[in-house]
């Protein structure tokens, strides 16, 4: 190589940048250590003690997810600071359903060029979603990219890992005359953002400007991150009588809670069990989004459902409100396959 070669740097990678952002990272990353956690950031692979954890015969259960388009309201706003929460929500809400504590956490941070302020408060999202969770944040990868990636844009993806005794997985013992609780969402969470953001140029609205249905800008609102469910849905199912859990991400009510219920029973669901949060009132009305289809694209306001015993559900839903869940008792499991609903949602 001459003195006037190329390097790898003016070819858009900087591998100083990278060491210098996992060094940023190492504080946040230190925090989210747990029971079970060994090694630090940096090695070729992350460490983990199941038995450090106080498994005897655990079982693993893994989950892997992004953000969606709900990213391009980030890049565009700059607003990047809870992003990172979404991230692991949309795994660890996952890995409760299947009965799984969530143990430890991995990222994938993509990018065009690596703008080391923004990546870490990008990161130090995803270690305050971990800490929230009590699942450690062991590892990851940063890889810039020039040339697949333009501007500011980036991609993230997550990877987590739970565990649980043996013989203790979920769904069980789903039965006719069970009752679900749903738990209210913190807005639109990570899923149906491409339609929110055809909603909102329809409008003819900007990211900047106020939010038709509540405080601040409309940017700002609609990236109210997604709730972590994991301590009060743990919490619910070692207090007993839970048979199964649906997180409501993309396909809504009307598909998610299918997936948790044995092929010959189905749900039936009060719609005026629960108030419509303003989010989701506006885009109805602003997209002229039919019923059918705001219940199997969004949310619509509950987050998670858990199908439980009929006998403790009072007590599940109290144990529930302790945790600082707002509570619905949307109706109960019914015979025959499909959701079915009744009344108005509103």
């Amino acid at each position: 190589m001459t003195k006037n070669g190329l390097t790898y740097a003016q070819a858009g990678v900087d591998i100083d940048a990278g060491n210098a952002l996992v060094e940023r990272i190492k504080p946040a990353a230190k925090r989210t250590q747990r029971s079970g956690s060994m090694a630090g950031l940096g090695g070729f692979g992350a460490l983990f003690d199941l038995k450090g954890a106080g498994y005897d015969d655990p079982i693993l259960v893994a989950a892997t997810d992004g953000v969606g388009t709900k990213l391009r309201i980030a890049i565009d706003t700059g607003n990047l600071d809870t992003i990172g929460i979404d991230l692991v929500a949309m795994c660890v809400n996952d890995l409760v359903c299947q009965g799984a504590e969530p143990l430890f956490f991995l990222d994938y941070f993509a990018t065009g060029k690596l703008d080391l302020d923004a990546a870490t408060r990008i990161i130090n999202g995803i270690a305050q979603g971990c800490e929230l969770s009590a699942c450690a944040l062991i590892g990851g990868e940063t890889a810039e990219m020039p040339g697949m990636y333009h501007g500011g844009d980036f991609d993230l993806a997550g990877f987590s890992v739970g565990a649980m005794e043996r013989g203790a997985d979920l769904p069980a013992g789903v039965a006719d005359g069970d009752v679900l609780l749903g738990l209210g969402s913190d807005g639109v969470h990570s899923n149906g953002y491409s339609l929110v953001r055809r909603i909102v140029e329809h409008a003819g609205l900007t990211w900047s400007d106020d939010s038709p249905f509540g405080d601040g800008d409309l940017g700002a609102a609609l990236l109210a991150p997604t709730r972590l469910y994991v301590k009060p849905a743990l919490a619910a199912i070692r207090a007993g009588g839970v048979h199964a859990l649906a997180h409501i991400t993309g396909g809504g009510l009307t598909e998610n809670l299918p997936r948790v219920l044995p092929d010959d029973l189905g749900a039936q669901i009060d719609l005026g069990s629960w108030t419509l949060p303003p989010v989701f009132d506006w885009l109805a009305r602003t997209g002229s989004i039919e019923t059918s289809e705001m219940l199997k694209t969004f949310n619509a306001g509950i987050g998670m459902v858990l199908v439980v015993d009929a006998a403790g559900a009072e007590a599940l839903e109290s144990l529930l409100v302790e945790q600082g869940e707002r509570v619905h008792r949307l109706g109960h499991v019914t015979p025959g396959a499909g959701v079915r609903y009744t009344g108005t949602l509103a």
